[in-house]
């Protein structure tokens, strides 16, 4: 009976070691893996300043649909791939995170997982955008299924501020998550096929959505004019669109956010309550920092489904299990 009690504690933590996330996880078996990834994702910015909020976004729909194990970057040639599900479109950065792989395969063969990289890339993402710096937790292992069929509950651009929440909810995530992960949108463009509903068509009628100030409504028509090029980009962050900052959250205070979703953010009593709570303090020393929160949000959002220990797998190739 004894030895029946001590194999159940035995057990318990060998579960408990295996489910869990550090920082520092490759302290030893790869050592060189953060000044690897940084390296490469500093590269990529250097060449394309779009490259920061590609891989941001890629970070967050990992997570946000099987959790954070690597399954968007599947790329089989299957219509049926994760990666191509509607949700997802306009996704982008798989080649960074398959450069950063090869350059980890020769350094430490089998040890990395893509999903760690991921989480690391958009780190440096953020970093180079201006943004704050975070430890990122490692020991993630990548996961074996990619189907679109798993993102068809990813936060939408057109859904109510309810709806938003409830998904949210249901991944562990508060209110304040959800404002501050929204607020990644203060990096990165938009295409115009995400505005036309809101700006002509909002709610089934002819017309724009009213939340949008009489003044902002021109700019946005005219960038994306009725009938016009569905691909042309706008910044999602007025004014501040290339740095990592709270702009964004002004601007959706003001009436001058881009997105329906952003915008929904100040049309409910909790959320509107925390994105005023970073301008309405009075006194900076008490102010809640914006930086400090989207930190904190970012490694919750990180711990997202893991798969540790024994389950899933490090893939040789991001793309291909």
């Amino acid at each position: 009976m004894a030895h029946g009690c001590v194999l159940i504690v035995i057990l318990t933590l060998v579960r408990i070691s295996q489910g869990q996330l550090q920082v520092g996880f490759y302290a030893n078996t790869c050592p060189d893996v953060e000044a690897i990834v940084t390296g490469v994702v500093r590269e990529a910015v250097a060449s394309d300043q779009t490259a920061a909020p590609a891989l941001l976004r890629l970070h967050f729909h990992d997570c946000f649909v099987q959790g954070c194990e690597g399954s968007i970057l599947i790329d089989n040639g299957s219509p049926a791939d994760e990666k191509n599900a509607f949700e997802h479109q306009g996704v982008r950065g798989f080649d960074v995170i398959e450069k950063a792989k090869s350059q980890l395969e020769s350094a430490c063969p089998g040890v990395v997982s893509c999903a760690d990289i991921v989480a690391l890339a958009a780190r440096d993402a953020i970093v180079l955008a201006k943004g704050p710096s975070y430890e990122v937790e490692t020991g993630r292992r990548d996961g074996m299924v990619s189907d679109t069929k798993m993102a068809d509950n990813m936060p939408d651009v057109s859904d109510s501020i309810q709806k938003l929440k409830h998904k949210f909810l249901e991944k562990g995530l508060t209110e304040k998550d959800l404002v501050i992960l929204s607020a990644a949108h203060t990096i990165g463009t938009t295409a115009c096929f995400f505005m036309t509903s809101r700006l002509y068509t909002f709610s089934g009628s002819a017309g724009s959505d009213p939340s949008i100030i009489p003044e902002f409504l021109p700019e946005l028509k005219s960038k994306c004019p009725q009938n016009g090029d569905v691909n042309v980009r706008l910044p999602m962050d007025r004014g501040s669109g290339d740095t990592f900052d709270n702009q964004i959250l002004q601007n959706i205070r003001g009436g001058f956010a881009v997105l329906q979703s952003d915008a929904s953010l100040y049309q409910d009593e909790a959320t509107q309550s925390v994105v005023d709570s970073y301008f309405e303090s009075s006194s900076a020393t008490s102010a809640p920092s914006f930086e400090a929160d989207f930190a904190d949000s970012i490694v919750k959002l990180g711990r997202i489904g893991v798969l540790t220990g024994s389950e899933g797998k490090i893939r040789a190739v991001c793309k291909s299990f």
